[in-house]
């Protein structure tokens, strides 16, 4: 099931096409202005959102770089520290956001390789109450953590954390850009997931399908506070309904499928395990990514081998200079994948 032009494209998740419901239901949908909080559509998205991650209330935000932003600029004020993994989103693909438009101080924890920071690292990062010291506000967990793997972060590694953080009066916000794909791996009910945030967001533009969007979801008083952030960064829109009808389809039809994605990710990896010159340097997949490393001493380069594949109409990207990361999503079937692993071996061999 490639994308309409025939290209096969497991460069990410973000790279998917809306479906053909979700393309009637944004011809038809209700709108109004939603920063008169009139979109109906939008109204029922951000409810919906709320209830599946068992929080008080939503808020649709262009991206899910914006939904973290606002995030981390209503828990924290400027001078405030948000700690988070050095492997995290937030650090490495959000462009200093949360300091240049927020003077939110990161403090870095090592992530271990299954995606979670050590809890004893947790509380050594916690400031002492001290004139020299910025003062902790936030931690930042991202769910499925996309660098280490894609791992999934469990509900009981998060409570463990919620433990150590609130008796300190620090909130946790979870960047659950795949928060879906973690709840499908660990056979958890979302909200049962992400009971011990403070604040959650979610993409609705990657295994999802949406065309654009992520929501942001958290108490009514937090929301509240992030709506009009939101909108003092731009991110207040008009007649969204039109995109937040994807993303209600997004939701009732494309999380229970999410499954497919991890077993055609371990399909990969199982077809490509045994080459000579690779390694799965960040172990098997357990949601929608395959990362593999070519050894130096294999002879092929980085660039050949994307265009090779390429001229197939196969797109893959890298992850470092002789790593790549592989993702499956709904425009990849059965078909696709042996085609893939089919052309890769071949170069490979």
């Amino acid at each position: 099931m490639a994308f309409e032009n025939g290209i096969i494209d497991f460069r990410s998740d973000t790279v998917t096409h809306p479906t053909k419901a979700m393309r009637t239901a944004m011809a038809s949908a209700p709108i109004g202005d939603d920063v008169y909080g009139e979109d109906p559509t939008i109204n029922t998205l951000e409810k919906k959102s709320a209830e599946l991650l068992g929080k008080e209330a939503g808020l649709f935000t262009p991206s899910g770089t914006m939904a973290n932003l606002i995030a981390v600029l209503t828990h924290c004020g400027r001078g405030d520290e948000a700690v988070m993994g050095d492997n995290g989103h937030t650090f490495l693909h959000e462009v200093g956001g949360i300091s240049a438009l927020g003077g939110v101080f990161p403090q870095l924890v090592p992530n271990l390789p299954d995606g979670t920071l050590s809890l004893e690292d947790i509380k050594r990062a916690i400031r002492i109450d001290d004139i020299h010291h910025p003062e902790t506000k936030l931690f930042i967990l991202e769910n499925t953590q996309n660098h280490c793997g894609g791992y999934p972060i469990t509900r009981e590694y998060l409570k463990s954390v919620s433990e150590i953080v609130k008796p300190e009066d620090i909130s946790l916000h979870i960047d659950g850009a795949r928060i879906f794909n973690a709840s499908m791996a660990l056979g958890e009910v979302p909200s049962d997931l992400v009971e011990s945030a403070d604040s959650v967001m979610f993409c609705l533009s990657k295994g999802l399908c949406a065309p654009v969007g992520s929501v942001l979801c958290g108490s009514k008083e937090f929301i509240k506070k992030s709506r009009k952030i939101r909108k003092q960064l731009g991110g207040g829109m008009r007649q969204a309904g039109i995109l937040g009808a994807a993303g209600i389809i997004a939701l009732d039809e494309m999380i229970d499928r999410l499954d497919k994605d991890h077993d055609r990710a371990k399909m990969i990896a199982d077809g490509l395990e045994d080459l000579p010159g690779i390694t799965l340097d960040k172990g098997y997949p357990q949601t929608n990514m395959v990362f593999i490393e070519i050894l130096d001493d294999h002879n092929i380069s980085s660039d050949t081998l994307i265009a090779e594949m390429a001229e197939e109409g196969i797109l893959i990207g890298m992850s470092g200079p002789r790593n790549f990361r592989f993702v499956t999503h709904y425009w990849i079937n059965d078909d696709d994948v042996q085609k893939f692993i089919q052309k890769f071996r071949q170069l490979m061999g």
